[in-house]
């Protein structure tokens, strides 16, 4: 029992781990003995917040650049991580963008980014490294799929990002469907719905103009059942759970991350 939550000597690919909720959980799995590998569209804020890492958490973080919102940019990613690993044990499709506009105004360019990065680069890219999960698959110790929705895929999203509630709402069925289709393969997939945690996206939501150190997140989770915004701990914490032998049993699940904000939303309010 000692060991029930341990992925240590695990390999695992965070997408979108430069900054945010990736950033989070690579540094959780580092932290608990994990190899980890994230990717990014910026390849100097990549290779920056890899070497970051690796200094303040201990072991090998390693940055593989890429974009994830067409096949080029996820089979580049996929041909690099197989010329280093010949397996994979976890993988966390968290790479996800977002596009506010009024809705007479909102673009096309905008529906098609959102719905390329958040939904169809999650499919592809794990479409892409079934060889490798199935590689570490085995009954005892399933491979690991970790998609990352959003309560906005489960409540209304407050803000004008007409695009994002329903791509995570794909997401999150999405996680049902290929957690159907691998169970029996070994290969165990489910779904994180996080609410408000100190990120880029949400600072640029709020007014923050992007920014996540030096301003009052106080004052966002004060609105939160909870009091606070999320912290690295709460949702390392989850995805570590989701992959150790703690969460062997758990599949095609949609948790969310919140604080309570989706259990005490007001229908109709």
């Amino acid at each position: 029992m000692k060991n029930l939550f341990s992925i240590e000597g695990k390999t695992a690919l965070v997408t979108g781990g430069s900054r945010g909720i990736g950033e989070m959980i690579a540094a959780g799995f580092l932290a608990s003995g994990a190899k980890v590998y994230i990717s990014s569209r910026k390849a100097e804020v990549c290779d920056a917040t890899a070497e970051k890492l690796s200094g303040e958490y201990g072991g090998e973080c390693i940055s593989i650049p890429a974009n994830l919102a067409n096949l080029d940019g996820i089979e580049a990613l996929v041909s690099d991580l197989r010329e280093k690993e010949k397996q994979l044990d976890i993988l966390v499709n968290n790479a996800g963008v977002t596009w506010g506009a009024p809705l007479e105004e909102f673009p096309e360019s905008g529906w098609d980014k959102v719905m390329d990065t958040n939904v169809k680069g999650v499919f592809f890219l794990t479409q892409k490294l079934l060889p490798l999960l199935r590689k570490s698959a085995t009954h005892d110790d399933p491979a690991r799929v970790i998609n990352v929705g959003s309560i906005d895929g489960i409540v209304t999203p407050r803000f004008e990002n007409f695009s994002y509630g329903p791509s995570k709402a794909a997401v999150h069925h999405l996680t049902r469907v290929l957690a159907a289709h691998l169970v029996k393969q070994h290969i165990i997939v489910n779904a994180i719905a996080p609410g408000p945690f100190p990120t880029w996206m949400l600072s640029a939501g709020v007014g923050f103009g992007g920014q996540t150190e030096g301003v009052d997140w106080d004052a966002v989770g004060n609105s939160n059942p909870r009091g606070r915004v999320g912290t690295m701990e709460d949702i390392a914490g989850l995805a570590i759970f989701l992959s150790s032998r703690a969460g062997a049993y758990t599949v095609g699940e949609t948790i969310t991350c919140d604080g309570g904000a989706v259990a005490s939303a007001t229908p109709g309010a």
